[in-house]
């Protein structure tokens, strides 16, 4: 224990940048806590500061002691907060961010499941096809479709995201139906600007990427406007099947190049790389994953799905 009181004294006397403040956050005196500082150098036969009348400076070893030692003063709080919030209900305002049309369709009926649950838990639900920082903006959590980028974020994958090729009815009737994804330059697309590259599509041809570059007249930054003029019979979109399922089931819409399998695709739960996750997070991330997966209800039915969308967000 000494050791460690030594190295907390040390801590606080750096963020203090003052021997008087630190003792004052210790309640401790101004004498014991010096004589801890010297305690400390001594043992490790360094000094750690540079002490002068007006202020207090790192050494080279103190730099390397101060990091060290914050990041295991940090372990050991975190450590007495999980064993402190074992057993406690999930609570406190929880703040989450949805793409707005998975948001919508999926995700608002689930939250209403979610606080009739745990009934200590606030809500702050932004439905947004912005592309959030979660820590800049202090998001507890996200919801990501597509492929992810953030490595400082921790992921789980909640379910697949599938996604068609479709179109209505009385569009192919009026236009034809593509055979191979080549064909889809002779068509009116729906392009979707919220991808990296809205007008190259990809499909996996015989295990590899094929790219094709389409054409439309409308470029869109939300899926639900796209998916009502794919059922206008405007042109052809590529769209996940958690927004055109019942459409599909009911024939308003078809798919097209049904025998072009897709990468994989998934709906993940994202949220900030710290080491204790409290139960709130815990709790909606465990909620979420027993709601969609691993076999979502929107996919129940449906044919395997053909076309990839250039990397990004989905609707």
């Amino acid at each position: 224990m000494d050791r460690l009181d030594d190295m907390i004294a040390f801590i606080r006397v750096v963020e203090s940048r003052s021997f008087t403040a630190a003792a004052e956050r210790l309640s401790l005196s101004k004498s014991v806590v010096s004589r801890r500082l010297t305690e400390l150098e001594n043992r490790l036969g360094t000094r750690l500061l540079n002490r002068t009348t007006r202020s207090l400076s790192l050494t080279p070893a103190g730099q390397t002691y101060f990091e060290r030692a914050r990041a295991i003063l940090a372990d050991v709080e975190e450590a007495e907060q999980a064993v402190a919030e074992l057993g406690r209900d999930p609570r406190g305002l929880l703040r989450v961010n949805a793409p707005m049309s998975f948001g919508v369709l999926h995700l608002a009926p689930a939250v209403a499941d979610f606080m009739s649950r745990y009934p200590k838990v606030e809500l702050d639900l932004e439905l947004t096809d912005r592309f959030v920082d979660l820590v800049e903006e202090g998001w507890d959590i996200a919801v990501r479709i597509g492929r992810l980028r953030d490595s400082s974020l921790i992921a789980r994958r909640l379910a697949p995201s599938r996604l068609v090729t479709v179109a209505s009815p009385a569009y192919l009737a009026r236009m034809g139906t593509p055979e191979l994804p080549e064909d889809l330059t002779e068509h009116e697309c729906l392009l979707y600007t919220t991808l990296a590259n809205p007008s190259v599509w990809p499909f996996r041809v015989d295990g590899d990427v094929r790219s094709v570059r389409v054409q439309g007249r409308m470029r869109v930054n939300n899926g639900d406007a796209i998916l009502e003029a794919v059922r206008a019979g405007l042109g052809l979109a590529v769209l996940p099947t958690f927004m055109t399922h019942a459409d599909l089931r009911s024939g308003r819409l078809v798919t097209v190049l049904d025998a072009y399998e897709a990468t994989d695709f998934a709906i993940h739960a994202v949220w900030p790389h710290h080491r204790h996750l409290s139960p709130k997070v815990r709790a909606f991330v465990d909620f979420l994953a027993e709601r969609f997966g691993p076999v979502p209800d929107w996919d129940l039915g449906l044919r395997a799905v053909s076309t990839v969308p250039a990397d990004g967000p989905l609707p």
